[in-house]
């Protein structure tokens, strides 16, 4: 139905724009901004041209976006060399690894930021990725993504690079876009901006943001993502500088999307009997409700379908001075206030066989039953599914400040700050178990022992299809006070020959808490599992967690020096080379924290050293950059949550060396342009050995870093047909990696190359687009299952493989 959707899709608009050709000339669809021309802020102390800055940086204007009209903010960042994405968890709640740096996912090394300041302060706390908060529209103006490089002097926690989103601001010309779209998958979507003068040259305003609903990729039953968001500021601009106020409210959800089974076959991956691998999911609505009774009284309920549900209210002023004598002064502001509720189902291993599952459940021989939920209806299903319903509250809320003051002289500038930055972020987890069909329209199950009677202890392994009922219950707390000095010099030696260095000083202060928990169950609740068994029949609830009355409180600074110096040589107007080295940090995560409160000493910051080296042209038709780099990180913590609850907690020492390939070309006469990004390198652990939970040891030192391939890249050839007519190809290959720190043979995520094609026809101000991806339908996997530590005997794999085909339709209007 999805394959005929898109080919319906295709063949309307391409009968549409044939029937258009003839009909008006207007100019070219939006070619690419000339590099040459291109002045990057991100990374840097004051706006300069690309070929200038000594720094890795890829930038991506408004139009740019609008060509690519990528699906998530994550699926914008793959087209940014040295960031190895993956895709595969839907809009949002994905994972960035930045120059072969391994992390448990999220942002962890990398800053998410929108005019300069972070979307919040530490974008990889636990089920709080920065990409949750933050949602690409047309209110963006430009994104400009830095790696390595300056990173760590211009943001804390950032040495793998910094993403900055920049907002679009009104002008003394009225300008607007509107945008509607619609889908393969039930997608519909309204955009909207507008900008301009309230006071000529003096008060200008923008207004900007986006509502979507849509049934998923994969098929949910219900709507997948629904809501949206809106940015507005208002900026007034007098002789000496200008200051500015913004607001953004964000209330969205969307479905997270976790490993499903595939099977084995050589060396690639297929489809399971009875699990659409490109559309199937387990997060269904035949599950979506829970509604567990708690051992210390009252119920816990939860539905599926509200997903990742951030609410997020940001209010933020910049006021920018002129003193005079070349002197001037920048102040940031923000205050950010954030209420989340996140649900999703996370698999507690493979499919497991009806009979198997039963045996370790406790029930001997054949003498066990399957049922279904939803009628009572008794199945023999040949393999059953057992999935974590996982349920974290977060409230959380970060107050910014930047104030930096800058002078320029003859030969440069030096900017110096202090940046305050207060956080914190409070989370209540309670995680049940439940049972069900290994589909990809999964049915609730119960499991009982035939060779009881009803009323005996134990006859019933589930309580209406739960297995574990809130068998892990947590409740913690971080703060981070963040109090950072920094200076960043800029220095013109020769015509040609410039030098940058920066230093910035952290005195950071972290504490937090958490609770300690019992064990209970509901046997003397009074309470029953059917209106007439007590507890005492079902194992259920025979290990539930119990928050008690007893606080771990631990508390860990930090006081460190982080640099970076280079070196940039401009050969001629259109060449140049530089060499940066850097020194910077990560502060421990928040699970790291957690896992050794008690020994906060076994936990240390992750320091890192990077060497890059650079060659950069620009031309009107031509782009390159060629980046060889090398780093190395030490103390870095490996803090997978498992599905029993319990973390990895391992430490390592890493080094990688690599090249980073970044072009574009504009070809005859501006009919062909090729754009693409690449990343060859060879990320290897360092001195990684050590002991596992149950006793045994472990020695990786060698090994390839996990989940990070040594080979990606895309590329994207277009065709202008006419001035009005523009249709594309993307291919994006990524490469072979290893889902574990062992290396071992059946955890091998094969390499695969996804497609996309599109097209778009201008009329005027009006454009027609359409956007098809994965059109192939390839199975891509991008991770295994980290939450699993068992090895699988059989040839069922878990794994997260990306969406399945899909097309996009849309009409935008520039007014």
């Amino acid at each position: 139905m999805k394959k005929k959707s898109i080919i319906l899709i295709a063949g309307v608009a391409s009968l549409y724009f044939n029937n258009m050709y003839a009909q008006e000339s207007t100019p070219q669809d939006s070619t690419r901004t000339t590099s040459i021309d291109q002045v990057v802020v991100t990374g840097s102390s004051r706006p300069k041209p690309k070929i200038e800055s000594s720094t890795a940086i890829s930038t991506f204007t408004a139009k740019e976006i609008q060509k690519q009209n990528p699906i998530s903010a994550a699926a914008l960042l793959q087209r940014v060399p040295g960031f190895a994405v993956e895709t595969s968890g839907g809009e949002v709640g994905n994972n960035l690894f930045a120059r072969g740096i391994p992390s448990a996912g999220a942002y962890e090394f990398t800053q998410i930021q929108e005019d300069g300041l972070p979307v919040f302060e530490d974008g990889a706390l636990q089920f709080a990725n920065a990409d949750n908060f933050f949602r690409v529209d047309n209110s963006v103006s430009r994104l400009e993504a830095l790696r390595g490089g300056s990173g760590s002097i211009f943001a804390t926690n950032s040495p793998g690079g910094l993403i900055n989103f920049i907002t679009k601001e009104g002008s003394n010309i009225f300008r607007g876009t509107s945008k509607l779209e619609t889908s393969t998958y039930g997608l519909m979507r309204t955009d909207l901006n507008v900008g301009g003068a309230l006071i000529e040259d003096k008060l200008f305003f923008n207004v900007g943001g986006f509502y979507r609903t849509d049934n998923g990729i994969r098929n949910t039953g219900f709507k997948a993502n629904q809501g949206g968001q809106i940015r507005m500021n208002l900026k007034y601009v007098f002789d000496k500088g200008y200051a500015k106020v913004y607001y953004k409210k964000l209330d969205d959800r969307n479905t997270f999307f976790l490993p499903i089974p595939l099977v084995q076959n050589g060396d690639k991956l297929e489809g399971f009997n009875g699990f659409d691998p490109n559309y199937g999911t387990y997060s269904y609505r035949n599950i979506s409700q829970l509604n567990i009774p708690q051992a210390g009284g009252g119920f816990f309920s939860r539905n599926l379908e509200d997903g990742i549900h951030p609410k997020v209210d940001v209010l933020g002023a910049e006021f920018k001075y002129d003193l005079g004598n070349n002197f001037s002064v920048l102040n940031k502001t923000r205050y950010t206030n954030i209420d989340m509720n996140y649900t999703g189902i996370f698999p507690a291993g493979g499919p497991k066989s009806a009979a198997g599952f039963a045996n370790e459940a406790g029930i001997a021989g054949n003498t066990f039953q399957y049922s279904l939920v939803s009628s009572g209806a008794v199945v023999n299903p040949a393999y059953v599914q057992k999935l974590g319903f996982w349920a974290i509250d977060k409230q959380m809320n970060n107050f910014i400040n930047d104030l930096q003051f800058n002078y320029k002289f003859n030969k440069g500038n030096i900017t110096t700050g202090f940046y305050k930055s207060n956080w914190k972020s409070h989370q209540y987890w309670n995680w049940s178990n439940i049972l069900t069909t290994a589909t990809d329209h999964p049915e609730l199950l119960n499991l009982v022992d035939t060779s009881l009677v009803p009323s005996a202890t134990g006859y019933s392994k589930t309580y209406n299809g739960v297995t574990d009922m809130s068998f892990l219950i947590r409740d913690s707390e971080v703060q981070g006070s963040l109090n950072d000095l920094y200076l960043n010099l800029d220095y013109t030696i020769t015509d040609t020959l410039s030098f940058n260095g920066g230093v910035r000083y952290n005195r950071d202060f972290y504490k937090g808490y958490g609770v300690n928990t019992t064990s209970g169950n509901l046997n003397n609740s009074g309470l029953s599992t059917d209106g007439i068994h007590g507890f005492n029949t079902t194992t259920a609830d025979d290990n539930m967690s119990v928050l008690g009355n007893r606080y771990t409180f631990w508390k860990y600074d930090i006081n460190r020096v982080s640099f970076t110096t280079a070196l940039n040589y401009k050969i001629n107007p259109q060449n140049a080379v530089y060499a940066r080295f850097s020194n910077g940090f990560r502060s421990p995560n928040e699970e790291a924290y957690y896992n050794n409160m008690n020994n906060l000493s076994a936990i240390k910051p992750v320091t890192t050293n990077q060497l890059e080296l650079g060659y950069k042209y620009y031309s009107r038709s031509f782009d390159v950059g060629v980046i060889p780099f090398y780093s190395t990180l030490n103390n870095l913590s490996f803090t997978d949550v498992f599905s029993d609850g319990t973390s990895e907690n391992k430490f390592a020492n890493t080094t990688n060396i690599g090249v980073e390939l970044e072009g574009y070309a504009r070809m005859f006469n501006n009919v062909l342009e090729v754009s693409f990004n690449g990343t060859i390198q060879n990320p290897k652990y360092k001195d990684f050995v050590g002991r596992n939970a149950d006793g045994t040891t472990f020695d990786y030192d060698g090994n390839t870093v996990r989940r990070i391939p040594k080979l990606y890249f895309n590329i994207s050839p277009a065709v202008n047909i006419t001035k009005e007519w523009r249709t594309y190809v993307s291919l994006n290959y990524y490469g072979k990696r290893f889902q574990n720190e062992g290396n071992t043979d059946e955890n091998i995520l094969p390499a695969f190359t996804e497609f996309g094609a599109g097209m778009s026809y201008q009329l005027g101000k009006i454009r027609f687009a359409v956007d098809g991806t994965n059109i192939f339908n390839t199975i891509g996997i991008t991770e295994g299952d980290p939450r699993s530590q068992a090895v699988s005997t059989s040839n069922i794999r878990m794994a997260r493989p990306i969406m399945g085909a899909a097309a996009r339709a849309s009409i935008t209007l520039d007014f």
